[in-house]
């Protein structure tokens, strides 16, 4: 068995973790453990029950949950992917993470990443994504709106991989955003190749408090890279990936990754630090 990818949050007195589980027996599932330290977790001893798909949006697989908490609602959006056709943004919610219910399948096909906003942002419902034709090309971070969870658009472009940079191949939403005193802090991931194969890591930017499509700064540099041995080696070789940070009220903050899409690692930090590195510019990258 494989835990990788997790979605987590604070609910009422313990943590909640949502990750992809893969199994011999099924395609990878959605499974949940807890906690009271954040440290130490305990699984549920069966997988969550997700809703049924419906005939028009049938699922086979779900993964990559982001669990965004918007009043007494949590909202999960994820990978609803089917075999035949391919992966659109699914979208659930919860009062108690016992029992869940459908949303919508919001987005049009080939597109993932989905992370919502945890308020609403000019009277609308504001979700960063990532759509892509062709996997292999490079792929950019978009915003879209909506008002109800179901229809979106308005949908623009917020930024793309960079040239000589970590990122140059694909980036993509990795946690919730952030509201910060100096706008939306946001945890991404991002690709680049090599001759042994593709690289992920973890990188910060900052979008505008009221427009999210606008970047007021982007860090040079990763934030989070693997070099321990379990995120060099596993299920797929050289990746960092998360779909979460966890502000404590003392301002540190708890990122729970997928390490080659094999265990989960635990990265600590605090919020002022990934604020800085918004902002710090590598002065060896040519520009």
């Amino acid at each position: 068995m494989y835990v990788f990818n997790p979605g987590a949050i604070k609910y009422g007195d313990e943590y909640i973790m949502m990750m992809d589980v893969g199994t011999l027996a099924q395609p990878i599932v959605l499974w949940m453990a807890r906690s009271k330290d954040g440290v130490h977790f305990t699984p549920d001893p069966v997988p969550v029950k997700w809703p049924d798909s419906d005939p028009i949006h049938y699922e086979d697989c779900v993964y990559d949950p982001r669990i965004t908490q918007i009043g007494d609602e949590y909202y999960i959006l994820y990978a609803s992917s089917n075999a035949s056709i391919g992966v659109r943004i699914g979208i659930v919610k919860t009062l108690d993470f016992k029992i869940f219910e459908r949303v919508s399948v919001g987005s049009e096909l080939g597109n993932r990443n989905g992370v919502l906003f945890p308020e609403k942002i000019n009277g609308l419902y504001c979700r960063l994504d990532r759509p892509f034709g062709n996997p292999r090309e490079p792929s950019d971070i978009w915003v879209s709106y909506s008002p109800d969870l179901v229809y979106w658009g308005r949908s623009q472009q917020v930024m793309s991989p960079r040239t000589a940079h970590w990122d140059n191949h694909k980036i993509g939403a990795g946690a919730v955003p952030i509201r910060t005193e100096k706008g939306w802090l946001i945890i991404y991931h991002g690709t680049t190749t090599t001759g042994s194969g593709i690289i992920y890591r973890l990188g910060v930017a900052m979008l505008d408090i009221n427009d999210p499509s606008k970047v007021i700064s982007r860090g040079d540099d990763a934030v989070l890279w693997p070099e321990h041995p379990y995120e060099l080696s596993g299920r797929v070789d050289n990746v960092v990936f998360t779909c979460n940070a966890i502000v404590e009220p003392d301002e540190s903050v708890k990122i729970y990754y997928g390490a080659a899409d094999t265990c989960i690692g635990l990265a600590e930090t605090r919020l002022s630090d990934l604020v800085d590195a918004c902002y710090h510019q590598n002065a060896y990258i040519l520009r």
